[in-house]
């Protein structure tokens, strides 16, 4: 994800816990903007009936109905984040129930499923006391179950290389709410995959990301991701954070700035200014302006991985040391400016990528890895109309499929390359 302003992405940090019970149970909160958008239109819930999905968000609001304590409620939430991430998974991987009308490589039933069951926990009324600090502790261990962020698992082998992908939410859904985010279908094809390599099998494990600015500051990306930068016989070998940047291209995102853009999140919330960094983890300090790719960007250029050409990108905006007003570098960063875009742009897909390499710069500096913008999915021609065009089309399902087969390769070429 590009910004607007550009072309429109042990250690760990630990969970929100529930507080003594309260003397009497907490209102039900009002639904977000992205749950909201459930009952905007017919569009949601046509996706999740023509994936098979429609049934996610009912079935686990019974389910959590039927809970008697706090301690099976949070149970539940975190038990259902996971089947529905793993449900997901099987479907785009060619397991499970392949009948449904929606292409099996569609990320959009996870997103919209999982939005149903944040609105569920936010309208029900339990029987027995749950405080605002509880509710949000349901919420916070459905969402990282559901996006894969607890379920990352590699061996401790030393003939395995580990990659970490991650990808977003679906996102500019007030522009058209059919959208459908690649880099969220790419790590969906390929969570617990094996890569075979010339110089040996590579182990992929994936993630997604929400396009919110909160989420971010609250160290959602760290929390994540430090297990596996941590040295040790699980460690990742390589890191990619994808994104959908450029209608065409793939680019290679160079350099990463400490800068937040301010365009409107998936909630319409705005923020502008230094990327804030969580206090409880490893990192630079002070804190770097610009953060730099270790990910071995002739190789995968050279490599041929697919249709789309991919581009080593050096394009900034900084303000030059002693100066007041932005200007943009095509070659990278001067010596002491200050971030205003980095290569990836100002919104959350150059925030994903400043987070990740500042924590590998803080625990590994030498570890592969950095952002990769895929090419915006686009609808066939006469099907770009939000308000009368079909949820899909044969051009979008195979630009989804060529892009995330081309992320595949661009993995395999990255893990290839001598550390």
């Amino acid at each position: 994800m590009y910004a607007l302003s550009t072309v429109l992405l042990a250690c760990a940090l630990t969970f929100p816990t529930a507080s003594a019970a309260p003397a009497a149970s907490g209102a039900a909160a009002e639904p977000t903007v992205e749950e909201a958008r459930l009952s905007a239109g017919p569009v949601p819930g046509e996706i999740l009936r023509r994936a098979g999905f429609d049934d996610v968000a009912p079935e686990f609001a019974r389910a959590l109905a039927d809970t008697a304590t706090a301690e099976e409620a949070r149970e539940l939430a975190g038990r259902a984040g996971r089947e529905l991430w793993r449900r997901a998974v099987d479907r785009a991987q060619g397991r499970g129930d392949q009948a449904a009308e929606l292409s099996p490589d569609d990320d959009r039933p996870l997103y919209w499923a999982r939005l149903g069951m944040t609105r569920a926990v936010r309208q029900w009324q339990p029987a027995f006391p749950l405080d605002a600090a509880g509710r949000a502790d349901l919420l916070a261990r459905l969402e990282r179950a559901s996006r894969g962020q607890d379920s990352l698992d590699f061996p401790a082998d030393d003939g395995v290389r580990r990659a970490v992908v991650t990808g977003f939410d679906p996102f500019q859904l007030d522009g058209d709410i059919r959208r459908s985010n690649p880099s969220g279908a790419a790590a969906l094809a390929l969570d617990g995959t094996v890569l075979t390599t010339p110089s040996g099998p590579v182990r992929v494990e994936t993630a997604v990301f929400p396009v919110r600015w909160a989420d971010f500051a609250e160290g959602t990306v760290e929390r994540t991701l430090l297990p596996h930068f941590t040295p040790g016989p699980r460690q990742a070998d390589l890191f990619l954070t994808v994104s959908q940047g450029r209608p065409g291209q793939f680019d290679l995102e160079r350099f990463n700035g400490a800068w937040r853009g301010g365009a409107l999140d998936n909630v319409r919330e705005s923020d502008t200014g230094t990327v804030p960094v969580p206090g409880d983890v490893p990192t630079v300090d002070p804190q770097p302006q610009w953060t730099v790719t270790t990910l071995p960007y002739r190789r995968i250029i050279e490599a041929g991985t697919g249709p789309f050409p991919v581009f080593d990108n050096t394009f900034v905006r900084e303000i030059p040391a002693g100066a007041t007003t932005p200007v943009p570098r095509p070659d990278g960063p001067t010596p002491g400016s200050t971030a205003r875009e980095g290569s990836g742009g100002d919104y959350l897909s150059n925030e994903i990528a400043y987070r990740a390499t500042l924590l590998r710069d803080a625990l590994d500096p030498a570890l592969p890895g950095g952002h990769l913008h895929t090419p915006v999915l686009e609808f066939g021609p006469g099907n770009t109309f939000p308000d009368t065009g079909e949820i899909t089309d044969e051009v979008f399902v195979r630009n989804r499929l060529d892009i995330t087969a081309q992320v595949r390769e661009v993995v395999g070429a990255a893990a290839d390359a001598p550390r």
